[in-house]
């Protein structure tokens, strides 16, 4: 039954780009929150006028989700079309934090047995690029290993240039000349461009000009706010010059990635896909953003922490400035980019991932099934371990420490400020028995207790540092 779908599909599929495949640039930000852009926030203090653009030459996701709060999680959800739990992989490589809990253990690269999107693409004849930051493991397990036949790593341009390493403190610039260098050098042939940048995560840092621009408009900008997640501050609040500047610096570079696919005549022939791979970070390490109205940020199973400003333009499927509110998740790239390239489906690879063509082309979609996260570990943000489930407009989390459960209704309280698990005891339970259930059929392993835990020990709260946002 599998196989004959997947031949209907590709069937399909192969009608979308006629003449030709169709070339990919996949654009993924690292902790870039939705609030943060301008096409999702008109009100962002921020300026992004070509990811805006992008939005009004595609489709934009209201509800584009990434498969976990942090990023080594995601990044392997896209690479393989799966949830974190099934390749090992369910925190930021390297994570340990203990708290009242020892964290569930977490792999420590992609296994090679994983057949990669990156993969299925050189398969079918294109050249596939990497340029930017990986972190599904080191030597033995980096993107040559995973697929990518042009791997530029994130160490492009010349070593030791301090006055460029100033100019450029996230390798922005030059992530984007070695995608540039690539486009061109590969503008006959199809290709598939997998950029995922350093920017906006901290150390956050800009061009000097830029930040100087920027501390100028803070001036103007509302003053800091505070509110309480637990032991952490949240931001509430935009108004970071600094961050700011990095923003318009990376924004900058996409125009230019643009600029070079317009100028070779590839526009018509790109599929352009630009995501975070979580939420902004508004709890700790400087608390650089804010995402409201959505709660919380990097490191929580809240909204502000796993939706994202997803956007993709399909030349010729997608029709310009045009909004989806349906739920994505990114386990769905895979089958997604595959069906729009005309390749058959990997069924047995991209077990989670669910194609949302239908959805781009102006449909609807049924995905049959809720979404899941599990995070069985104590993020660096704040958040204690927990495992989530979306079903429809409902949302429960289960905290893993003591068990106890927060429902929320998402279409009437996207703020999730009202816990509805006593008042719809009925909906509690019926979706924490869907999540127990997908727990064990994806093998997902769980927290266990700490022998050595402290009660008496204060938690290790994250506060803001005097001069990291506005004064």
């Amino acid at each position: 039954m599998k196989v004959h779908l997947a031949l209907l599909l590709f069937a399909l599929s192969s009608s979308l780009f006629a003449d030709s495949k169709p070339n990919i640039v996949f654009i993924l930000a690292d902790d870039l929150g939705q609030m943060d852009i301008g096409a999702f926030n008109p009100k962002t203090f921020y300026e992004t006028p070509n990811i805006d653009g992008l939005a009004k030459r595609g489709m934009k996701f209201t509800q584009g989700y990434a498969a976990c709060c942090v990023c080594s999680p995601t990044r392997g959800s896209i690479m393989t079309g799966k949830y974190p739990p099934r390749v090992g992989i369910t925190n930021f490589i390297g994570g340990t934090r203990a708290g009242k809990m020892l964290p569930a253990p977490n792999t420590r690269q992609l296994a090679l047995e994983e057949v990669t999107i990156a993969e299925a693409m050189r398969d079918a004849g294109y050249a596939t690029f990497f340029a930017g930051k990986w972190h599904l493991g080191d030597a033995g397990f980096m993107p040559k290993d995973q697929g990518f036949t042009h791997d530029e790593g994130s160490d492009t341009g010349p070593k030791g240039d301090k006055p460029k390493q100033q100019d450029d403190p996230k390798k922005t610039d030059r992530i984007t000349d070695a995608a540039v260098k690539f486009i061109e050098a590969n503008k006959d042939k199809p290709f598939y461009a997998y950029l995922p940048y350093n920017a906006p995560h901290v150390p956050i840092g800009a061009r000097a000009d830029l930040v100087a621009k920027w501390q100028e408009k803070a001036k103007q900008a509302p003053a800091d706010a505070w509110g309480q997640e637990r032991a952490n501050q949240v931001r509430l609040v935009q108004n970071n010059p600094v961050y700011a500047a990095m923003l318009e610096q990376f924004d900058t570079a996409i125009g230019r990635l643009i600029a070079t696919l317009g100028k070779n005549g590839l526009m018509e022939k790109t599929i352009i896909v630009f995501m975070s791979d979580n939420g902004g970070l508004a709890t700790a390490e400087g608390h650089p953003t804010s995402n409201l109205p959505l709660r919380a940020g990097k490191g929580w199973p809240y909204e502000g922490g796993v939706r994202e400003p997803l956007i993709v333009v399909a030349p010729g499927v997608t029709k310009a400035d045009t909004t989806c509110d349906s739920p994505v998740i990114s386990t769905d790239f895979y089958p997604t980019l595959l069906q729009l390239a005309g390749l058959p489906l990997k069924p047995e690879q991209h077990l989670d991932g669910v194609s949302f063509v239908p959805l781009l082309k102006g449909g609807c979609m049924d995905r049959g099934k809720p979404l899941f996260w599990h995070y069985p570990h104590y993020a660096n943000q704040g958040g204690p371990p927990c495992t989530t489930i979306r079903d429809g407009d409902w949302k429960l989390i289960e905290w893993h420490e003591d068990g106890a459960l927060e429902l929320y209704n998402i279409a009437q309280d996207l703020s999730e400020k009202t816990n509805l698990a006593s008042q719809q005891p009925d909906k509690a339970k019926e979706l924490h028995t869907k999540l127990i259930a997908w727990r064990k059929e994806v093998g997902a392993l769980m927290p266990t207790p700490n022998p050595n835990f402290d009660p008496n020990a204060k938690p290790e709260a994250k506060t803001a540092k005097k001069g990291k946002g506005k004064k």
